[in-house]
């Protein structure tokens, strides 16, 4: 896969600040994503601008943590971060509609999560990277579709 970007939207009965609440709670996500499994503030920060965070993952035969910083963070219209600080960006965007909230996240693997790869798994990095993009095809599906349960009462 040479594609290192990604998004997927879902419509939710739901308002973008609410729905946007819920999301820059990043302490939720555990309860959404088919690979994080936690996630808590770091230094008992918030969802605020420059904010860190850090998330627990696991998938079968491996378990990492990893620090984000929050890259955006305007309540109705915009949530997001990058893991390692310049790795992999993850973002939500809200978008009011006639029947809720367009909720989109996206998914991008960064330039210098490309080298960082390149530098850590050496001739395997093309490898690696597909699986990372793999999961990020497979899961925000999943995440979306989590999220939207969470916010509609279902």
């Amino acid at each position: 896969m040479d594609d290192w970007t990604f998004s997927d939207s879902i419509v939710v009965a739901c308002s973008p600040e609410a729905l946007y609440d819920l999301v820059s709670d990043v302490t939720r996500m555990g309860r959404w994503s088919p690979v994080c499994t936690g996630c808590w503030w770091d230094e008992g920060r918030s969802a605020q601008v420059g904010a860190w965070f850090t998330g627990r993952n696991e998938v079968p035969g491996r378990v990492w943590e990893t620090r984000s910083r929050v890259v955006a963070a305007e309540r109705g219209r915009e949530f997001a971060f990058v893991v390692g600080g310049d790795l992999v960006r993850w973002g939500f965007t809200f978008a009011p509609v006639e029947a809720g909230t367009r909720l989109t996240e996206s998914w991008e693997f960064l330039p210098a999560g490309l080298a960082a790869f390149a530098e850590r798994y050496g001739q395997d990095a093309p490898q690696q990277i597909a699986d990372r993009t793999r999961a990020a095809h497979e899961g925000i599906p999943a995440t979306l579709a989590a999220i939207a349960r969470t916010a509609e009462g279902r």
